[in-house]
């Protein structure tokens, strides 16, 4: 879901690797599951990004079938650098998307 909420906003997480040369990565993830899914259930998986400090973003995250909720999540990502591995600033350009 956040690789699609990239795209979506017209980014490949391929092209950020290599220019500006950034990745993510999910530092954290909190998950209540609510209640199960079923092999060859249609699931929809929903995400909400805010921008967390210049070098991370907080994923509000939901797993549905039909309007039942099945699960949430809270996933912490942090942006690093293609080269270094450490943490880097978001480009403008994704932030400008967040919130």
């Amino acid at each position: 879901a956040r690789t699609e909420w990239l795209r979506a906003k017209g980014f490949s997480q391929a092209e950020l690797a290599r220019d500006p040369g950034i990745l993510f990565t999910v530092v954290s993830v909190q998950v209540n599951y609510r209640r199960p899914a079923r092999l060859d259930d249609e699931l929809v998986i929903t995400c909400e990004p805010h921008a967390e400090g210049r070098a991370s973003l907080r994923f509000a995250q939901r797993i549905l079938r039909g309007a039942e909720l099945l699960a949430d999540a809270d996933v912490r990502v942090a942006c690093l650098a293609a080269a270094t591995l450490r943490p880097t600033r978001l480009p403008e350009s994704v932030l400008a998307e967040v919130d």
